[in-house]
């Protein structure tokens, strides 16, 4: 095993699909874990830290070369980093290097209003601050949106409409189970857009092509 994708949330439906995305962008698919328990998606600030519990708790196989927290706030991953020996990335704090790296000005667009200090507190800590717009939601109960593609498509662009008036000249979509309507949008947004799971997968196979090159 080479990398393993850890989800934060019990739906094992959402690690699969996340791992079939990162495995574009790596040499091999990841391989996935999900919560043992837990909601479906992570809405709220008390769900997120529970989440941060199990995955500190994860028990990551020895043959793992690398680990990638798979949910926007990177539940668990600075506890995680301290147990392990390998290079433990959050998809979170991915994004917010790889939209960094642009010199442009970014914004988070996502479902969660709920989580918004953690969201950007996570943004300014791991990426550049002054080029942090902020963060931008949908409207409605996140769970409602997020099941039905057309609603959730249409609030999301209305949200990167809202960001740019912002100021924003890149925008992440946040969130491992956001990361196919990212690759939906790419071509639809009127600014450039960021993958988390596909940031934290470039990096995961950059940093293991580095270590056995």
């Amino acid at each position: 095993m080479t990398v393993i994708l850890l989800n934060p949330n019990t739906s094992v439906e959402t690690t699969d699909r996340m791992c079939r995305l990162a495995a574009r962008v790596m040499p091999e698919r990841p391989v996935g874990w999900s919560a043992p328990t837990g909601p479906d998606v992570i809405v709220t600030a008390a769900a997120l830290d529970r989440a941060a519990q199990l995955v500190a708790a994860a028990q990551v196989p020895p043959t793992a070369r690398a680990a990638i927290v798979a949910a926007f706030g990177d539940p668990g991953l600075i506890a995680l980093q301290n147990r392990l020996s390998i290079p433990v990335i959050g998809i979170g704090a991915a994004s917010a290097r790889a939209a960094s790296a642009t010199g442009m000005d970014f914004a988070v667009v996502t479902t969660t209003p709920d989580l918004a200090p953690q969201i950007d507190a996570l943004m300014r800590t791991a990426g550049d601050p002054s080029r942090y717009v902020g963060s931008y939601f949908t409207p409605g109960d996140p769970v409602a949106v997020m099941g039905e593609t057309g609603a959730l498509d249409a609030s999301l662009l209305a949200a990167i409409d809202v960001a740019c008036d912002a100021g924003a000249r890149c925008v992440i979509i946040g969130g491992g189970p956001l990361g196919e309507a990212a690759e939906r949008l790419r071509d639809r947004s009127p600014l450039p857009l960021f993958n988390p799971v596909l940031c934290a997968a470039r990096e995961a196979a950059m940093q293991l092509a580095a270590a056995h090159g």
